[in-house]
């Protein structure tokens, strides 16, 4: 009944992240994917969990103008160990010394997500507690080489190998912890 209401909505996904597609296609969404090239930057002063919903809010304002009748969706993710925000990697150097620092420790995965439709916008986020196994260099450089993480927050995907081999357990919602490609 619910995605009846919707068929006669265009939806739009503020977003490239191929699981975030998967995600909506999965729970029987018609939809089509939209992106805006926005600076991802965000004020010093926030709060960990004001983040992602900030960056979420910049990615569905840069496209709700153009199009003020669609159901606009969008989302960022964001990976926090001890105050420490773990953005992209923009090195292979970087991506490792990430992993290193998600070796054997516990971490915080954020997701922001807005949506916006007709003039209202909601926001919400979901805190997720990641328990990352001791990881070797040579798992760490496997994952990085056949996995290329350098679109995702903290260096990893968590439906990808190395959330099979690393993960030691997960409070929280699983769904909810997606890649932060965009």
């Amino acid at each position: 009944m619910f995605l009846q209401t919707l068929t006669n909505i265009d939806i739009i996904l503020a977003s490239g992240s191929p699981r975030r597609k998967q995600l909506l296609e999965d729970a029987g969404f018609h939809f089509r994917i939209l992106t805006k090239e926005v600076e991802e930057h965000y004020p010093i002063y926030l709060q960990r969990s004001d983040i992602p919903l900030y960056l979420s809010k910049i990615k569905a304002h840069s496209l709700k103008s153009d199009f003020p009748d669609s159901l606009i969706i969008a989302a960022d993710t964001i990976v926090v160990q001890r105050r420490e925000v773990f953005n992209k990697p923009s090195s292979t150097e970087e991506a490792k010394q990430m992993l290193w620092k998600l070796s054997n420790n516990m971490h915080e995965v954020i997701t922001g997500v807005t949506i916006c439709y007709k003039g209202q916008e909601r926001s919400f986020f979901e805190i997720t507690e990641v328990f990352f196994k001791p990881l070797t260099e040579e798992v760490i450089n496997h994952y990085i080489e056949h996995f290329k993480p350098f679109d995702k927050a903290g260096s990893y995907g968590i439906q990808e190998w190395i959330g099979m081999v690393g993960i030691k357990k997960i409070q929280g919602d699983l769904m909810s912890i997606t890649p932060p490609g965009v």
